[in-house]
């Protein structure tokens, strides 16, 4: 055995990585096309206090949101990969600032679900967002 081989599921390590980075970008750019891309068509999101909700509500919620500027920072805990499904922990610290307002800073955990499409790309299937209202000053 070859000492560069990486190790299995190394290289879906790095697609989930880049899925990552693409989704921070698309969402600092306000670019819900790119984001759709992102989802599973079945995809939920769970967040505290309301019923979960699919890709169309996603689209709804982010189209809402393009007099807000964002700026976030994603910290991988972990990703682990079992075939063609994934699961990821991480802690998201973001900063949300309308047009002309105050900006407003939020951050927490996140546990995301994503499974391998059959064209190979890794698409988030579930996630639950627990990211809030920051209470410090």
């Amino acid at each position: 055995m070859s000492t560069n081989q990486a190790a299995p599921g190394r290289d879906d390590e790095q697609a989930i990585r880049e899925l990552v980075d693409t989704w921070l970008a698309a969402s600092k750019a306000g670019d819900t096309k790119t984001l759709q891309t992102l989802l599973a068509d079945d995809v939920l999101f769970i967040t505290p206090g309301q019923e979960p909700f699919g890709k169309e509500q996603f689209a709804e919620t982010d189209e809402s949101m393009k007099n807000v500027t964002m700026d976030a920072d994603i910290d991988i805990k972990e990703i682990k990969v079992t075939g063609d499904w994934a699961w990821m922990r991480s802690f998201l610290k973001v900063t949300f600032t309308p047009d002309g307002g105050n900006p407003a800073k939020h951050s927490g955990h996140i546990l995301t679900i994503l499974r391998k499409n059959p064209n190979g790309e890794w698409v988030i299937a579930r996630d639950a967002n627990f990211v809030k209202p920051d209470t410090e000053n």
